[in-house]
């Protein structure tokens, strides 16, 4: 595990301190899981993008010529 240093407002780390001992953590370990589900979440979509792309190639679904002009489409 990686140690990182960071720089926060006194008064913010006093409040988040309070936070944490009222949630039954800390400080570090709030941070640690902050951290942890951006990964998770970036990972995910990462993952499920590249799902998306390789379902689009795969897919016999075609778009055909545009046949239409886009005055056409807000004709009334």
């Amino acid at each position: 595990m990686k140690n990182i240093t960071l720089s926060v407002d006194e008064k913010d780390l006093a409040a988040v301190r309070r936070y944490a001992a009222q949630h039954d953590s800390s400080v570090n370990g709030l941070v640690r899981e902050y951290l942890r589900r951006i990964a998770v979440s970036e990972d995910r979509a990462r993952m499920a993008r590249a799902r998306i792309r390789e379902l689009s190639r795969r897919s016999p679904a075609r778009l055909g010529a545009i046949t239409w002009k886009r005055d056409e489409l807000h004709d009334r």
